[in-house]
């Protein structure tokens, strides 16, 4: 029962991938950004009610902005790819890579805000302006972060499957015979590697297991960081515009914890499925298929975001 739970994770993430290579999904994209339009006019509602003083204003306020950090993850975007990839490429602990869901959301948020301040306290500039200068130049650059780490991904996939290729090379003498199966007198002799042997031969469970470090995580986080929700935007302007900017921000962090049930349910679901395409190959088998999940997830992720930094230029 528990194996066919692993494998069920799998086939979840295949069927998704058919449906939406296929264009099955396109009348829900299009029935979730409906969705997020009405939201946004619901947004505005609320912030106006907020603004005459209604009793209940400010709770049903940062109601309507969990709502719309719902709908804005699940529909058409680069974070759950990311978050789904790399949790499938690197062999992440499922609680890790749900804080660094959290997190990217809740950074999302906050470079939302800091925009949005700089540009209205600072610069001056208009509502379109912000909007405009996000699409102009964070957006592309968060593409490119993202691009940068599905590149990086490859290229560790690539150098673990050289190192696999010289550690087979080196326990494999001229004579096509590994020395340490060739018996003389009934016993073997060690002519490669002795007892005391300290060196690597071939990534561990725990090498393939361990996440690349702070880098992954800070690339990831800041690559979905600088795209910042357009409707946190639109709400982080229009409290300021009407002298109710506390509320704003605090709406903005709100509608972060709603785009991170989404990115953290991918979490868990690239978990989920990973662990139902290693299931059975035992510590060895996943140290020789992690270099190739890496280098075609990296592929995957790097095409698909420079793809999305070529629109956005």
């Amino acid at each position: 029962m528990r194996r066919a739970l692993t494998y069920a994770g799998l086939a979840l993430v295949v069927l998704g991938a058919v449906l939406w290579l296929t264009g099955a999904l396109g009348p829900a994209a299009d029935a979730l950004q409906a969705a997020q339009r009405a939201a946004q006019e619901r947004l505005a509602g609320a912030i106006r009610a907020m603004r005459g003083g209604e009793p209940g204003a400010l709770a049903a306020f940062w109601a309507v902005c969990f709502g719309y950090g719902v709908l804005h993850a699940a529909g058409p975007g680069h974070g759950k790819l990311v978050i789904g990839g790399y949790g499938v490429a690197r062999r992440v602990p499922v609680g890790r890579l749900a804080a660094l869901a959290l997190a990217s959301s809740l950074a999302q948020a906050a470079v939302a805000v800091g925009l949005v301040y700089v540009a209205l306290a600072v610069l001056g500039l208009t509502r379109t302006a912000v909007e405009g200068t996000a699409e102009r130049w964070m957006t592309p650059v968060g593409h490119a972060m993202i691009a940068g780490l599905g590149l990086w991904l490859v290229w560790r996939g690539l150098r673990s499957l050289r190192r696999q290729q010289q550690e087979e090379e080196h326990l494999q003498p001229a004579d096509g015979h590994p020395h340490d199966e060739h018996p003389h007198d009934g016993h073997r002799h060690d002519h490669i590697h002795g007892p005391h042997c300290k060196h690597a031969h071939g990534p561990s469970v725990e090498d393939v297991e361990r996440i690349g470090g702070w880098r992954d995580g800070l690339a990831l986080v800041a690559g979905i960081a600088l795209r910042p929700c357009s409707g946190a935007l639109f709400v982080l302007v229009l409290t300021w515009q009407l002298g109710i900017a506390l509320a704003g921000v605090a709406g903005a962090f709100v509608m972060g914890l709603g785009t991170a049930i989404v990115t953290v349910a991918a979490a868990l679901l690239a978990v989920w499925a990973r662990e139902g395409a290693f299931a059975g190959l035992g510590s060895s088998g996943v140290a020789r298929a992690m270099p190739l999940v890496q280098l075609a997830v990296g592929a995957v992720i790097a095409v698909a975001a420079g793809g999305l930094l070529i629109a956005s230029l």
